[in-house]
């Protein structure tokens, strides 16, 4: 059994071995969670904020597990920032996020670019045919219609981005610099062919001006960078960077599949109830039931405001 990734370079990876995850899992919980757990909410509606330090960003923390394998998520609404200071700003001037009030101008949602050709050698990169179905599920609930293949140009994207409420893009995440001094890119389709066409690179993001109320990368490692003392250096900071009041990313190669499902039912969530973290929880509880193993829905992480 394998999973079929949303990377620049992932095909078939296969699981870890569930017994060693299992462990290192538990031994997470009882080094991080344990120490905390009389302090922790007793309701699982009550928030849990993660301010993690270094290689701690990197940490599936809805997906660690106590003695009695229970994970994380079952029991708390997760959600994690960067800093105190980005936490306290994106809480101050945050709208609560209404999907029954979306116009189709406040969405940007992007599935399944016709794949750029990046790197050296050249790699054409493979379709994903998981985002396509993804992008084309959430558009009534976003009231908006997404850009599919040939239409997801970067141009267009770059066209819609700044005024967009919500943005989400389910393509390949890539965490090749390029030759930037910040890594990481995600890939649309070219508007001019050639090698690394079609990419926004975190460089770019950064010199966005950026109203979204949500930005969703539904790619492989879009969490990941530069490890640093105040965080990870990536995708995720530019964007916050940029003015987005919050991000969801992912903390590894995600499964093409098991992500659409869970993306899906995260929108759905959020349509009944405007709370970006319980929205998320649920869909994880929701995908958990049918793929039970934690590489299918414990990978994205809610970065920023929870409402």
């Amino acid at each position: 059994m394998g999973v079929t990734g949303r990377g620049a370079k992932v095909e078939h990876t296969p699981l870890p071995n569930p017994e060693n995850q299992k462990q290192r899992l538990q031994q997470l919980h009882e080094l991080l969670i344990t120490p905390i757990a009389n302090h922790l909410p007793k309701n699982p509606d009550d928030r849990v904020i993660f301010i993690p330090h270094e290689s701690l960003f990197l940490v599936p923390f809805p997906a660690l597990q106590d003695a009695n394998n229970k994970y994380l998520i079952e029991k708390h609404t997760i959600f994690t920032a960067p800093a105190i200071q980005v936490l306290d700003y994106t809480c101050k001037n945050a709208e609560t996020l209404n999907l029954a009030s979306l116009q189709p101008k406040d969405t940007l949602l992007v599935g399944n670019p016709i794949m750029p050709i990046t790197g050296i050698p050249p790699i054409q990169q493979r379709p994903l045919p998981g985002t396509e179905k993804e992008a084309k599920k959430i558009a009534p609930i976003l009231n908006t219609q997404p850009l599919i293949g040939k239409q997801a140009t970067k141009s267009a994207v770059l066209g819609k981005i700044s005024t967009a409420k919500i943005i989400h893009l389910a393509t390949h995440g890539l965490l090749d610099g390029f030759g930037e001094r910040i890594p990481g890119a995600i890939a649309l389709a070219p508007d001019t062919p050639g090698v690394n066409e079609g990419l926004l690179k975190t460089t770019e993001i950064i010199d966005l001006n950026l109203k979204a109320d949500l930005v969703v990368l539904s790619a492989c490692d879009t969490g990941k960078g530069e490890i640093t003392g105040d965080g990870v250096v990536g995708l995720s900071r530019s964007l916050l960077t940029a003015g987005a009041e919050s991000v969801i990313v992912s903390l590894w190669a995600v499964d093409d599949g098991s992500t659409s499902e869970l993306m899906v039912e995260f929108y759905r969530q959020l349509q009944q109830k405007p709370d970006k973290a319980k929205a998320l929880r649920q869909a994880m509880l929701m995908t958990m039931k049918k793929h039970p193993h934690p590489i299918h829905w414990a990978a994205f992480t809610l970065i920023g405001n929870a409402e």
